[in-house]
């Protein structure tokens, strides 16, 4: 059966936001950046859209299931979903609420994430300086934090993090192109310091993604605390992640964390910027890990982090020996066995 403007296709309720609510759109230029709360579900997101076509979509979901959407709208729906879920009550605000009301509640969303993302986009730019280089070692020709135009591809350091995957820096063509902008890099052309040790093995793509030291310190000082960096993880863990809760690494942490490095040339680290292009580097990673046919190699990786990040979580307690609880499950498990031999 065909349907018409009173029934519309599924769909209809997010193309009548101006596209994806997942993406900020080329006429926000924001940071990158996001609140810790927030990083289960999604960085780059327009609120007030989101809010918006996902309560009307709710009302067309009365009459078809969210599987005869198309990809896009169904991640849009799961993206609304996870955001509920970590804020209880909104749900019932928004179906409350007029359409003015929705999109305020929005701004107020974007407002708060935006303040932190800033925060993490601000310390980063300092701190990454010092693990550019091997620890007692300085950057040469030095590196200002305050001068971005000295980073990206116009510095031998930077522009060896950042060269992509494939290309070899040491290449003087390929190095003055890069810098020339005569090679366009793409956000799914991603920089080789997202592998362990700046190796890409182009036979195997996923060995060491991800993996890389800097990662590792860029999401410990941004999710734990900036003193964790060069100390192993406690079971004890102060900072952010004791703070909201966060137990585990998450695939939007990964993707999150990746981006926010502000490595690049650009004078403003923006979702939109051309030199970058980190709204589709964030959403490539991200397409990548939550792609169901990665699921081994997704599974793996994030375990890898686990043991790295939150030891803790991903081991079961042990009892100490000679413990008051050790005698106490022994004198159990005594009484237990004196029972089942009376039997």
């Amino acid at each position: 059966m065909s349907r018409d403007k009173n029934n519309p296709s599924p769909g209809n309720a997010s193309h009548k936001c101006n596209g994806s609510a997942l993406h900020l759109g080329l006429h926000k230029r924001r940071k990158i950046s996001l609140n810790p709360l927030v990083l289960h579900v999604f960085a780059l997101c327009n609120y007030p859209s989101l809010l918006t076509a996902s309560i009307l979509r709710l009302e067309e979901l009365q009459d078809s299931p969210i599987e005869d959407y198309p990809a896009d709208v169904r991640q849009e729906h799961r993206v609304f979903m996870e955001l509920i879920n970590l804020y209880p009550g909104l749900i019932d605000c928004l179906t409350n609420s007029g359409e003015e009301d929705i999109i305020h509640m929005g701004e107020l969303l974007g407002k708060g994430a935006s303040g932190v993302q800033g925060d993490d986009t601000k310390t980063l730019k300092s701190t990454v300086l010092e693990w550019l280089v091997p620890r007692g070692q300085a950057v040469i020709p030095p590196l200002s934090c305050n001068i971005k135009s000295d980073c990206g591809f116009n510095h031998k350091v930077t522009g060896a993090l950042l060269c992509p995957a494939g290309l070899d820096w040491s290449n003087a063509e390929t190095k003055q192109h890069l810098k020339s902008s005569e090679i366009a890099v793409h956000g799914d052309q991603w920089p080789i310091f997202l592998y362990a040790r700046s190796e890409y093995d182009v036979k195997n793509p996923w060995k060491d993604l991800l993996r890389s030291e800097i990662l590792i310190f860029g999401f410990k000082h941004v999710f734990t605390s900036p003193s964790s960096v060069n100390k192993e993880p406690k079971a004890t863990q102060s900072g952010n992640a004791y703070l909201h809760g966060m137990k585990s690494v998450t695939k939007g942490s990964l993707a999150y964390i990746a981006t926010q490095f502000a490595l690049s040339s650009s004078s403003v680290f923006s979702c939109t910027d051309t030199v970058t292009d980190s709204e589709n580097f964030y959403h490539s990673i991200l397409d990548l890990l939550d792609n169901p046919d990665e699921d081994e190699e997704v599974t793996d990786l994030l375990m890898w982090w686990m043991h790295r990040v939150f030891p803790n979580s991903c081991s079961q307690r042990t009892i100490s020996k000679n413990s008051a609880l050790s005698k106490i499950w022994a004198r159990c498990a005594a009484l237990q066995e004196r029972a089942a031999t009376s039997d």
